[in-house]
């Protein structure tokens, strides 16, 4: 009866220690998402500005056209 009870114990560390092992892996798995997060954001973060910067200049691009006046430019006829 003592050895069975002492098997039982056995198996539990055995049990635990798989499971702190597994907890373990899982926390390190868990950091390299949240790095990778953390890396993803601040890459959207800089291509959203880079959009914002190019939607700005193509807007002013657009206001500078119609606001210039048009130049005239002679219809040409004939052969070239």
């Amino acid at each position: 009866m003592i050895q069975e009870g002492i098997d039982v114990i056995d198996q539990l560390r055995e049990r635990l220690a798989e499971l702190t092992q597994e907890y373990q892996l899982g926390e390190a798995q868990l950091r390299d998402v949240v790095r990778q997060d953390t890396l993803l954001r601040e890459t959207l973060l800089r291509i959203s500005g880079a959009m914002q910067v190019l939607e700005e200049l193509c807007r002013a691009g657009d206001a500078s056209e119609d606001s210039r006046p048009q130049a005239a430019v002679p219809e040409r006829s004939g052969k070239y």
